[in-house]
């Protein structure tokens, strides 16, 4: 199996695949004449999202957030969760995992990814994942599919793209929508859209948590994700979070490029008391003819690479052990050591089953690795998820996907594990813990 970060061109090691799943499996979910159609409308009238009502709390909008003082030993702000807050989150995670757990059947979503763009404002360069010939989702599916995720057990929406605030007014109605309906909502977001008006519709629509997508301080070839250009979003993003109760974490991804950037904004991260998410570059799972960065990629980790990589992983691993908020555990981070040559043991993934993506079409898959494999899964309302395609699927799938989206559902889909964090919670009175979910 050839490496899965691919060799720099230019070295002996030839050029990197342009998929990394095996070529049967690839050759079936990429096939054309399985193409899902879009989802036809069940009226001749398209529905329409709600305007959203703002501000909902104006005693929010100009007033200075009370920001809790720094204790001994901890990050620079303890954020001091209301029991409100406390219950819209179980309502979001914990009640939905019970119930998946004691209703018949295999399809019982815990979280949905709603594609609204495949559209971005920005080229980074290790990223595929975005088309900007590709239409932004209409307000009828989206409206369609919250509708039908809530009849489900999935209370967990993540707005997904490309860059979803390409339309802030859109996302602004989606998040109304979705919140009023009782789901968690998570908005992920390259922020270079994310002015100040458009965190006060946000936060006042009810967004859960904000996915801050950064991979430097400054600008960098192929690495246009920085934080400085954006500064005064993030200053005022952090400080608004403890008007509103949403939270904030950064999300990296580790690349050849950026690995001093990764440890400085680690620094910031827990400066300003949030989390951190990171990711190692790797190239698409399968064939994107849309991607133009394949060849020629200064991005993407090379052999050579492999020890300043592993001595970061070791670095964010003691980071984690000392207390530092992280979605990864120290065991997850460990194993991109592995992943980076090409090593992969099964993990229980769960997608198809308790997640799923939503293309801008309304169109499902199961994953957002598979976004744009052609393979019939079904559309909203009428999937066509089974377990034993999935199964065959991730016999090759998942020891070539890293996805912490999904590992993290799949570690977490145990009661025992599930219990054990449920009673560190209750026993810290529901105000969080350090550390990931180990």
């Amino acid at each position: 199996m050839p490496d899965l970060q691919p060799i720099q061109p230019g070295s002996e090691a030839p050029a990197p695949p342009p998929f990394r799943v095996d070529v049967q499996v690839h050759d079936l979910l990429v096939s054309p004449s399985s193409r899902p159609s879009a989802p036809r409308m069940p009226s001749p009238q398209p529905l329409a999202l709600p305007e959203p009502v703002f501000p909902q709390r104006p005693e929010l909008l100009n007033a200075e957030p009370e920001v809790p003082p720094r204790l001994p030993g901890e990050s620079p702000y303890r954020r001091r969760w209301t029991p409100p807050l406390v219950y819209h989150a179980m309502r979001g995670w914990l009640f939905p995992y019970i119930k998946s757990r004691m209703l018949p059947g295999d399809f019982h979503p815990l979280i949905a990814y709603l594609f609204t763009e495949w559209k971005c404002n920005l080229d980074c360069h290790y990223c595929w994942a975005f088309d900007n010939r590709v239409k932004g989702m209409t307000e009828d599916a989206a409206r369609r599919s919250i509708d039908w995720l809530h009849s489900t057990t999935c209370r967990v929406l993540a707005l997904m793209g490309g860059e979803p605030l390409l339309r802030p007014k859109f996302v602004h109605k989606v998040v109304y929508y979705a919140a009023k309906k009782g789901f968690w909502v998570y908005l992920p977001t390259n922020a270079r859209l994310l002015r100040q008006e458009v965190i006060d519709w946000i936060a006042d629509a009810g967004v859960a948590t904000v996915n801050f997508a950064v991979d430097a301080v400054d600008e960098k070839p192929g690495l246009p994700k920085a934080l400085r250009p954006v500064t005064k979003y993030f200053n005022y993003l952090i400080k608004k979070q403890y008007s509103y109760g949403y939270t904030v974490f950064f999300n990296m991804n580790i690349c050849r490029t950026n690995m001093e950037d990764i440890k400085q904004l680690t620094e910031i991260a827990h400066d300003n008391g949030i989390a951190t998410d990171y990711h190692i570059n790797e190239s698409p799972m399968i064939e994107q003819p849309h991607f133009k960065h394949l060849d020629e990629n200064s991005t993407y980790i090379t052999r050579e690479d492999w020890p300043k990589v592993d001595a970061l992983l070791d670095w964010l691993m003691e980071k984690n052990e000392s207390g530092y908020k992280m979605v990864n555990s120290v065991k997850r981070l460990s194993d991109m050591k592995d992943f980076m040559r090409g090593k992969v043991e099964p993990w229980n993934c769960r997608a198809g089953q308790n997640s799923l993506i939503i293309r801008v079409d309304g169109t499902l898959a199961p994953c957002f690795p598979m976004y744009s494999a052609t393979y019939d899964w079904g559309t909203i309302a009428n999937h066509k998820f089974e377990v034993k395609q999935l199964n065959e699927m991730k016999q090759s799938c998942q020891t070539h996907c890293f996805s912490t989206l999904n590992h993290n559902l799949g570690y977490c889909y145990d009661d025992a594990r599930v219990i054990r964090w449920v009673l560190r919670q209750a026993a810290r009175g529901f105000q969080g813990v350090t550390g990931s979910f180990d």
